[in-house]
């Protein structure tokens, strides 16, 4: 029979392409997530039954269990960016990374990946980067021959990066950002989920590896480069820390009066700390290089989901052409 491997968080933005690439290797995929009636997108990545998408609760260990029985590898894709509700950053990146570690060593699971993000450090200011490190403690606190995967900020088709910005543009004529001059490595997410794969497969030594794409730029920069494939011309303004944070404030600010019910998706005190730093690859740490994957430029990729943000949308090209047409 082939081999097992359960993704935790198999039907996210990582997790799928991950799922695909383990089909592929001919493995049979598991695809723990909490809502398996939205992830059956998953299943025909393999043959009939090969890919199936299961219910899981990360904070709960018998769901937990259930679902790493009989497999030989188990990865962890779950993150979030929540700072309330039963899904926050410690029930998620903390206590659930360390507990879906705990049962695989229980269980006899060979292999496990985890997902986590440059930045990971438990003594962090910011709680997303501070619960990725404290995660990936307690992951190696009982699974020490765990490969911890660190990606940069992950583009791809459906990313929440360069969309996000790419959408905003719609809505006018400046584009506003925080940490203009912070330094971003970004990745290809088919790429992590490559490095994911090889460790899965035994094919990478045990340790950490931050995984950062051929270009680091600025986010001004990055933005600079994405307005030529849009076909937009903004404005780029960089916001000072001190006015986001002011900003940032009144948004968490009603997401707490509303107990939640108005969720902060647009910017959080959180994410302003986090964009205090760089997001690049350290000097001397394991990475694609020692995995043996090249990584892919964002010029090949970007265009070939972005276009839908350009004022003529898919007629752009057609567009452009028929403008050199002469005039009879």
């Amino acid at each position: 029979m082939s081999k097992l491997v359960t993704i935790f968080g198999g039907s996210g933005f990582v997790g799928r392409y991950i799922a695909r690439r383990m089909a592929k290797e001919g493995w049979r995929v598991r695809v723990a997530c909490r809502r398996p009636n939205e992830a059956l997108f998953v299943k025909p990545y393999g043959t009939p039954g090969q890919v199936e998408p299961v219910a899981c609760n990360i904070r709960d260990d018998a769901s937990v269990r259930a679902l790493t029985r009989g497999a030989d590898a188990v990865v962890n894709c779950v993150g979030t960016f929540a700072r309330m509700g039963k899904n926050n950053f410690d029930a998620v990146q903390v206590e659930g990374a360390a507990r879906i570690a705990r049962i695989a060593a229980e269980m006899g699971v060979s292999r496990m990946v985890q997902i986590s993000a440059i930045g990971a450090d438990a003594g962090a200011d910011s709680q997303y980067s501070r619960t990725k490190g404290e995660g990936e403690a307690g992951v190696l606190a009982t699974f020490p021959g765990a490969v911890i995967l660190r990606p940069s900020v992950i583009f791809g088709t459906e990313d929440q990066f360069f969309n996000r910005f790419a959408a905003m543009t719609r809505m006018g004529p400046i584009l506003p950002i925080v940490g203009a001059d912070t330094r971003f490595q970004p990745v290809h997410v088919d790429d992590v989920a490559q490095a994911a794969v090889k460790a899965a497969l035994g094919q990478a030594a045990a340790g950490v590896y931050e995984l950062g794409g051929p270009e680091v730029d600025t986010f001004r920069g990055l933005m600079q480069r994405m307005l030529p494939i849009i076909r937009r011309r903004r404005l780029i303004v960089g916001m000072p820390f001190l006015a986001a944070k002011v900003m940032a404030f009144g948004f968490d600010a009603v997401e707490a009066v509303t107990l939640g019910l108005i969720e902060n998706k647009m910017l959080t005190r959180d994410q302003v700390k986090t964009l205090r730093h760089d997001n690049v690859v350290a000097e001397g740490a394991k990475g694609f290089a020692d995995l043996g994957i090249p990584p892919v430029a964002m010029g090949s990729v970007l265009p070939e989901y972005l276009w839908c943000y350009r004022p003529s949308g898919q007629f752009a090209a057609i567009k452009e052409s028929a403008k050199n047409l002469k005039k009879v």
